[in-house]
């Protein structure tokens, strides 16, 4: 199960990438899947067990707005051996 943060726009994205380096937090950045959303091209992604402390984080900085965190389970494409 992966965590996805969506956001408005790349700025914000870009900051709370700034709000989890400063925090320590793992993170990867990640296309958003269409699944979620068809607005902002970047979303981040985080551990499930990190979502707490991200959710508080995001509450401390009212600067930053998000389109929510979403949880999605992705599938992995299988290969064909040629």
């Amino acid at each position: 199960m992966n965590l996805y943060i969506l956001f408005p726009n790349h700025s914000n994205g870009m900051l709370m990438e700034r709000i989890l380096v400063e925090n320590n937090i793992k993170y990867t950045i990640s296309p958003t899947p269409r699944e979620l959303s068809i607005c902002c091209g970047i979303s981040i992604m985080i551990n499930k067990e990190d979502r707490e402390l991200v959710e508080k984080l995001i509450e401390e900085n009212s600067n930053l707005k998000i389109e929510g965190i979403h949880e999605l389970n992705k599938k992995r494409k299988k290969f064909i051996n040629i």
